[in-house]
């Protein structure tokens, strides 16, 4: 056994124990055999390498297991990575690559390479010829993705491909029909649910099974489906887009109806007179569950008030759950956190990642209430052609895996839905980041002034900062009062997403001052400049907590990548939102007080932010668990009945 096999074998007694210690140990068996491979390969040519990896492909498709392959396979990988793109997997990665491939979510830190290591079990699932997709969380990173892998994987003659938002249907199905394609959860379901339309069209009934149906259809024209078989699906980011996202279903609307259009009147109306109704006196609002709900005063004043004529058809129980929606969205749904207005529409801003989340829309009448708020034109409410959620589309898959830098908390739910383990992987380096004690303070106000002091003082120390906040106004806030200072910075938000390789390209140069939101929590990998290293590296500012812890580690990930150094410090404030989230408003309501009239230190209260988070988490996680159960109960019932399930969806 080699001096690295061993230190390897070490690492894994360390952070892995009871089943995942014995998984990882025996397929860490195969690193010597992949290494012992590596001085013939190096000999050859590139076309020999390629006529190496068609006879891995020949072998694959006579139907010799995958795993008898993978050892040869990874040797190839290695090998071409290293020629192509000047990259060698870590044995850390090899590991990695091999626990994809046994059905596993892998959980790697930033900076570890995981869109490397990626590489690894596509290429040996693509050899059998019926495709691989591997989704991640915006067009960007998957353009990104493909263009710098593709080198590796057209060297071993593997074709790739990227599905990307407005692509045409022609240039959709040659992407597909690559080898490897790349694209997000979000197109691939799309693509799914319009393939099923277009066979229930087009009279081929054979909605179940897509993958025969490739290249077929009638003659002439784009009427056939994009997609193949679902083979083989490896998910970057994997619990952002298998559990944040599984909550969001994917849905294509149907066409409108003339009620559906009266509604947007009452769209219209409700946004003008909600600002009559008052809290606790018109109606009760649930702060946990998020719902508004009239009290007799309040539908007596709904009765009072003058309204269109064109309401005149509408029943007076429709009429209060308006108003309801109304009072909901006014409270919850704010500009430049949760939506932006672009060219007149709506735009949602997906609250895990900070990126525009274009042509999607809320449910039940949310989106229209939104924008009657904003005084734009409020889209009809559309009933559902077709229907999925992500659960339900990744669950298709005949093999499934995933990585990310933040999984060991989720696990269980990992395990219990998509039966797949959740894995450890260990670092190439020792991670030596530093968590800086937590600042509690009174308000938000003294919250923001001490991150300010905190930026200037480093900043003057060559220091690059990154500083991580939870929406789009709460990043231009932060940046005007760093502009007072004079402190030159750049903003990264759904408002500059042009400039984002530009700036996270920069970020951790001497002296870079950097603000963001959820943007810079997932897929960049922030490089430190030239003597940062020995000025301690990037220091990461956490302005607020997530509703998931997930989401704060994946900002703090930023900074300590490869062994290099890094600190950061989580700030929170006494008026947190979250507080109200997680500990209900009467607690809230007690300490927000307390921040209002005291000037003490609030630092030891910071376990009451913690344990709020974990409420938070619980109720989602509950939320998640009902999802399926209905959704589960609702396609049963619809098979029951002679129904697709998919498309057979009720409005």
């Amino acid at each position: 056994m080699s001096e690295k096999t061993g230190d390897l074998l070490s690492k894994l007694t360390n952070i892995a124990g009871g089943m995942n210690r014995i998984r990882l140990m025996r397929w860490a068996a195969l690193l010597p055999k992949i290494a012992a491979l590596e001085p013939e390969l190096k000999q050859l040519a590139d076309e020999q390498l390629r006529k190496q990896s068609l006879s891995l492909r020949y072998r694959a498709k006579s139907g010799e297991p995958l795993a008898s392959l993978m050892v040869e396979g990874y040797a190839l990988v290695r090998e071409a990575a290293r020629r192509t793109i000047n990259m060698r997997h870590f044995d850390v990665q090899l590991l990695g690559g091999i626990a994809m491939f046994n059905r596993s979510i892998v959980e790697m830190q930033t900076g570890e390479g995981k869109t490397l290591t990626a590489t690894l079990p596509l290429y040996l699932h693509a050899l059998v010829g019926r495709g691989c997709h591997l989704a991640t969380v915006n067009d960007y990173l998957a353009r990104r993705d493909a263009d710098w892998m593709g080198p590796v994987y057209k060297l071993l003659g593997m074709t790739v491909g990227v599905v990307e938002t407005q692509m045409p249907q022609p240039q959709r199905r040659k992407a597909y029909a690559c080898d490897i394609t790349y694209g997000t959860a979000k197109e691939f379901g799309f693509d799914f649910l319009r393939d099923r339309l277009l066979l229930r069209r087009i009279g081929e009934g054979q909605t179940d099974i897509l993958g025969g149906m490739l290249g077929k259809g009638p003659a002439g024209g784009d009427e056939k489906p994009v997609q193949r078989e679902a083979h083989f699906a490896l998910v970057d980011e994997a619990d952002s887009i298998l559990i944040d996202e599984a909550r969001t279903p994917l849905i294509i609307s149907a066409l409108p109806t003339e009620e559906e259009r009266l509604a947007v009147e009452c769209y219209k109306w409700s946004a003008e007179v909600i600002h009559e109704f008052v809290e606790d006196e018109d109606y009760e609002y649930d702060h946990e569950k998020k719902t508004a709900e009239l009290t007799r005063e309040g539908r007596l004043k709904v009765r009072r008030l003058p309204k269109p004529e064109a309401l005149d058809s509408v029943g007076m129980v429709n009429i209060y759950q308006y108003i309801e929606r109304a009072i909901l969205v006014d409270r919850e749904y704010h500009l430049d956190r949760q939506y932006v207005v672009r060219d007149g529409e709506i735009v949602i801003v997906d609250e895990f990642t900070g990126r525009l989340a274009e042509g999607r829309k809320w449910r039940d009448g949310i989106h229209q209430a939104v924008e009657a708020k904003q005084g734009v034109e409020v889209t009809v409410a559309t009933g559902q052609a077709a229907r999925i959620t992500v659960q339900d589309f990744f669950l298709r898959y005949e093999h499934l895996a995933g990585m990310t830098g933040t999984a060991m908390g989720s696990a269980r739910e990992l395990r219990r839905i998509y039966r797949c383990h959740v894995l450890p992987i260990p670092t190439n380096r020792p991670a030596i980041r530093q968590r800086l004690p937590d600042r509690v303070f009174g308000d938000a106000d003294a919250r923001w002034r001490a991150v300010v002091d905190e930026v200037a003082e480093l900043h003057a120390a060559g220091r690059p900062v990154l500083i991580g906040t939870r929406s789009i106004d709460k990043s231009e806030l932060l940046s005007e009062m760093l502009e007072t200072l004079g402190i030159e910075h750049q903003v990264l938000n759904a408002n500059h997403i042009e400039a984002e390789a530009d700036i996270v390209a920069r970020a951790g140069g001497a002296g870079k001052v950097t603000v963001s939101t959820n943007m810079a929590g997932r897929g960049t990998d922030i490089k430190l400049g030239e003597g940062v290293h020995d000025l301690g590296g990037l220091h990461v500012i956490c302005t607020e907590m997530h509703d998931s812890s997930r989401i704060d580690r994946q900002l703090i990930g930023r900074c300590g990548r490869q062994g290099d150094p890094g600190t950061f410090r989580q700030y929170l404030s006494l008026d947190d939102d979250l507080l109200l989230a997680g500990l209900g408003p009467d607690k809230s309501r007690k300490l927000k007080d307390l921040g209002e009239q005291s000037l003490e230190n609030f630092d030891r209260l910071g376990r009451l932010f913690r344990k709020a988070q974990r409420k938070v988490e619980h109720r989602h996680y509950r939320q998640r668990k009902t999802l399926m159960y209905f959704e589960k109960e609702r396609k049963k019932m619809q098979r029951q009945m002679g129904q697709d399930p998919y498309l057979d969806t009720p409005g």
